[in-house]
């Protein structure tokens, strides 16, 4: 066997080797589309995480200053509330992707 065989062997394989690569990659997503699972399990982190932040906040300053549990108990609502609020603009976000997707493909579906 000659050494140019070899190269030509060797670069063939290469090749195999390349499709099978791409052939099993997954496929990315164009841009960042949540589907329902997704979605939900943001909203869900984003009001445990509101909570939890206010209840440590909250704690801390009872601590701190040796109160009733006032701070905790402000600081535990603050939290939801921006727990609510970033939810909620998660879900206004969602729908607005989702508008947009529907105006293309209809968009596309006339032309």
């Amino acid at each position: 066997m000659t050494e140019d065989d070899q190269k030509q062997r060797m670069a063939q394989l290469e090749a195999k080797i390349e499709a099978a690569k791409k052939a099993k990659q997954p496929e990315t997503r164009a841009d960042a589309d949540f589907s329902g699972g997704e979605l939900a399990w943001r909203m869900v982190i984003e009001m445990v995480s509101g909570l939890g932040i206010g209840f440590g906040i909250g704690y801390g300053l009872d601590s701190l200053f040796g109160t009733l549990p006032i701070f905790l108990v402000l600081f535990t609502l603050l939290g939801l509330a921006a727990g609510v609020k970033v939810m909620l603009r998660s879900a206004q976000e969602a729908q607005q992707k989702q508008e947009a997707a529907d105006s293309s493909a209809d968009k596309d579906e006339r032309d």
